[in-house]
């Protein structure tokens, strides 16, 4: 590749390439991976308030369980956000640079838009509510494409994992502001302090955004959309064929719609069962953001020493199995150690799941297309957490929080059957990474 004045520009995995390698501690403490803490934190802090902060407002202000489902729905800008991802590549602020400046604007935009949220009233307003989180949907889902794109360009070859890892669990820890302090505090507090409290916790991301420096290189910028979206789509469907590549696309649906479906009215479960906003959020999400947590890291040093397949199939009756103790918590009454252990065990598996998932796509994706094809991955297993969540609420009032529990148990199955054709337990070189393929002028 090579910039407007024709000096050859090396690529992000060139630019590593020659040098010798590096201990842990060289990768480990840098400020690189001090940048990855703070990106993670507020880039998982709206997507947060979508799901564990605004489920509960609603909940506690006697919105019904079906109308607080169909707002899984506007979190669609989480799944399509691979649409818009090719502007935000191509395009560039008149400030600041290309990632720092799209990562300030929608910085400020998130901490107006969840801060203004508490100022209306469910019961009056719930259309003006529908539409400002929208806003904090397509905006945090907007902050995500843009910080994604700086920490790929941030961080070399030898420091993906361990940066990748950091970032991934600062990302889960920023769930403990809306999910666990937003809810201590609207005990003691009005819903408009809650939330501009909440909205406030942005200011670490424009503070980082401030003060590091700007890593994109505008002659690396893609020029074609075909290149930056139509191309992977040709080379993962031709790869194996159409029929392989939807065995794929269903497996990431249907691997994760269990718990997706088990854990998407979580808060507003907890609610029904008499337990507190200060119990939901020092005993529920503290047990869920841990095991999470533990999860990920104890399935990262799993499969150094089992294949990714034996992962998906490990871990994925983890996942499964843990769903049945929320049959025993539905009918046990207000007991904060069960609560504890059963969350626990649950987000346990959530956690082992993500990590097996996110190596299975990785793996499938292609050498000479690993940025947009893992992207376009990200944005599809999102849909059950959108689409499929959104009818939680009616199957809930339909048959109660026990059936819909065994109901969660039974969806996750088809995705653990699909791992016969996609991931088989003894399928020899399965953690071998895609060969990039011959890449032809566009």
């Amino acid at each position: 590749m090579t910039a407007a004045g024709g000096t050859p520009q090396p690529t992000l995995g060139e630019r590593s390439a020659h040098e010798a390698p590096r201990s842990w501690t060289e990768i480990l403490f840098t400020r690189k991976m001090l940048t990855c803490i703070f990106l993670g934190f507020t880039s998982g802090m709206p997507l947060y308030v979508l799901i564990s902060l605004v489920p509960a407002w609603l909940r506690t202000n006697d919105v019904n369980l079906a109308t607080i489902g169909l707002f899984a729905l506007i979190g669609l800008p989480y799944t399509w956000k691979f649409i818009w991802s090719p502007l935000m590549d191509r395009y560039k602020l008149p400030f600041l640079g290309r990632r720092r400046g799209w990562a300030l604007l929608t910085q400020l935009v998130l901490l107006l838009s969840i801060g203004v949220l508490g100022h209306f009233n469910p019961s009056t307003s719930l259309q003006a509510i529908v539409v400002v989180v929208f806003i904090v949907a397509l905006f945090g889902a907007s902050q995500d494409i843009v910080i994604d794109a700086y920490r790929r360009e941030l961080l070399a070859d030898d420091e993906l994992g361990t940066g990748t890892s950091i970032f991934v669990n600062a990302y889960r820890l920023s769930g403990l502001v809306p999910g666990s302090l937003a809810l201590i505090l609207a005990d003691y507090q009005p819903w408009p302090v809650v939330f501009w409290v909440t909205g406030a916790f942005m200011l670490v991301g424009i503070i980082t955004t401030l003060t590091i420096r700007e890593v994109s290189d505008d002659a690396l910028a893609p020029h074609s959309l075909r290149s930056a979206v139509i191309d992977p789509f040709v080379e993962f469907f031709s790869r194996d064929g159409v029929m392989a590549g939807l065995a794929i696309l269903a497996f990431l649906f249907l691997y994760k719609l269990g718990d997706n479906m088990a854990t998407a009215l979580a808060t507003p479960f907890y609610i029904d069962m008499g337990y507190s906003l200060s119990e939901i959020g020092s005993v529920a999400k503290v047990a869920g953001l841990w095991a999470s947590i533990a999860g990920g890291v104890l399935g990262g040093i799993f499969m150094l020493k089992v294949s990714i397949n034996r992962a998906l199939w490990l871990f994925g009756f983890v996942q499964l199995f843990t769903i049945l103790p929320f049959v025993w918590l539905s009918q046990a009454g207000h007991t904060l150690v069960g609560l504890f252990v059963v969350v626990s065990g649950e987000y346990l598996g959530v956690g082992l799941g993500a990590i097996a998932l996110t190596a299975f796509m990785a793996r499938e994706t292609s050498r000479a297309f690993t940025a947009t094809q893992f992207a376009l991955f990200s944005s599809f297993i999102a849909v059950p957490r959108t689409v499929a969540n959104a009818s939680t609420g009616f199957i809930v009032e339909a048959v109660g929080w026990t059936q819909f529990f065994i109901v969660c148990f039974i969806v996750a199955i088809p995705g653990m059957l699909l791992l016969l054709k996609v991931a088989p337990w003894t399928e020899r070189g399965d953690m071998e990474a895609r060969e990039p393929v011959k890449e032809t002028s566009t």
